[in-house]
């Protein structure tokens, strides 16, 4: 009989462990992207990323996301503001959750490609007149570090994005495109453990 209770309480132990770690999970988020240069407006992003569980403190994930932002340009030290533009990024990513508890706080990294779409043509003053110039697409290596708070399977997290300058050659000048933006958001996980 004690053998049979040992091994009913061992499955019960073993069985709650596994409802509440399972490796497999999809966060889908949306929020809002500010990009980090002065005098340009923010946008929306949408974000879908597949994660798998090393541990219930460690996952690792493949991060695909697309904001809507306008983009800005720097030239002569001020900012002038195009079209609605795109950015899309392909992210390897690891995030640490602290803790066991139903709230938990997590901090997290991550490294990949980053798409930046052609946004319409500015105008810009370029010492003898006005010129007409279209911000040029490119694709970049950059990262990301993230921080908030998943509850249950709800998370809330802010995530900056360093994406490097891209420029533009005009007659008499070179313009910047300041790329970094800031990802404020909202989302949930499809899978992980219980609800």
């Amino acid at each position: 009989m004690k053998r049979f209770l040992t091994v009913l309480f061992l499955s019960v132990a073993f069985s709650a462990t596994a409802q509440e770690f399972k490796p497999f999970k999809v966060n889908l988020s949306v929020g809002i992207a500010k990009p980090l240069a002065s005098g340009v407006s923010g946008g929306v992003l949408f974000a879908v990323e597949p994660k798998y569980g090393i541990s219930d403190n460690l996952d690792l994930g493949l991060r695909a996301e697309w904001a809507l932002v306008a983009r800005g340009v720097v030239s002569g030290g001020n900012t002038v503001t195009g079209d609605a533009g795109a950015f899309g990024s392909y992210l390897l990513t690891g995030t640490y959750l602290f803790g066991t508890n139903g709230v938990r706080p997590f901090l997290g990294v991550g490294a990949g490609l980053y798409t930046i779409a052609s946004a319409g043509t500015i105008t810009i003053v370029d010492g003898q007149g006005p010129e007409q110039v279209t911000l040029t697409g490119a694709t970049k290596f950059g990262g990301m570090i993230r921080g908030g708070i998943k509850a249950g399977h709800f998370v809330v997290g802010v995530e900056y994005n360093a994406v490097p300058t891209t420029s533009n050659r005009l007659t008499n000048a070179t313009i910047e495109s300041k790329n970094t933006y800031l990802g404020i958001k909202l989302g949930f996980d499809i899978g992980g453990g219980r609800l």
